[in-house]
């Protein structure tokens, strides 16, 4: 969602806000375009909260509520990781733990064609880009960036895929690095994908290495940051 106002910050960045605390008051601000993320609304000139969590800011324009919970809620433009529960003339059926089952267009890949329709079982984990989430309709979902680009979405293979809550999935993709993600990226080689809706899959060659990192990422959401290396150390005992 996008509206106009001005490029002065807000006093509630980085703070803590319940329902209906009005974060931004468009009426005393000068045009310019901002993205409205999950959690705000507007009304009339008021942006309010509609949820509690910390409001957000990311450069260069896009607000939102950052809040720890186990049901996701969809935006446009999050990255998720879903499950293939159906299929369709038209569309894949998907997963997000969210309220409603999203759509994936079997035209919605690079250089996607009606002679080159992907062929996904139920149960396929997939890397995807929220493009459509508008209140009381199923979620759209594509297999490209913004450019129609594949870039790393796409089927994710093997590997192991556990659920967390929306707050510790905002914090693994968070920058700079989650501290948990850095000690294990200093001992292990290993991949992985996080998906705003509460979804971690991790890959390696050793079945051991993914068990050490899945537990590590599961373990870390009430660390600080001292406490999450001492755990990985910990853990980091168990396979050498």
């Amino acid at each position: 969602m996008e509206i106009k106002q001005s490029s002065s910050p807000t006093s509630f960045i980085d703070s803590t806000v319940v329902p209906g605390d009005v974060v931004l008051d468009l009426s005393s601000m000068t045009n310019q375009t901002i993205k409205l993320g999950g959690g705000l609304r507007q009304d009339c000139d008021a942006i309010s909260a509609m949820k509690a969590g910390t409001l957000r800011f990311s450069k260069p324009n896009k607000y939102w509520i950052e809040s720890s919970q186990k049901r996701y809620v969809p935006c446009v433009e999050d990255t998720v990781l879903g499950i293939v529960v159906d299929s369709k003339a038209d569309n894949f059926l998907i997963d997000i733990k969210g309220p409603a089952l999203a759509f994936l267009p079997v035209l919605a890949f690079e250089g996607g064609t009606r002679r080159n329709i992907p062929k996904f079982e139920v149960g396929t984990l997939l890397y995807l880009r929220v493009v459509k989430a508008n209140f009381g309709m199923n979620p759209e979902l594509s297999c490209t960036d913004a450019s129609g680009k594949a870039a790393e979405f796409g089927p994710l293979k093997d590997g192991y895929m556990f659920e967390t809550s929306t707050g510790l999935s905002r914090k693994l993709l968070s920058s700079p690095t989650c501290p948990v993600l850095e000690a294990l990226g200093k001992k292990l080689s290993f991949e992985i994908a996080v998906g705003l809706n509460g979804r971690v899959w991790v890959n390696a060659a050793s079945p051991d290495t993914i068990v050490v990192a899945a537990n590590a990422i599961m373990n870390s959401e009430s660390l600080s940051t001292a406490q999450q290396i001492i755990m990985v150390e910990h853990l980091l005992k168990n396979i050498q």
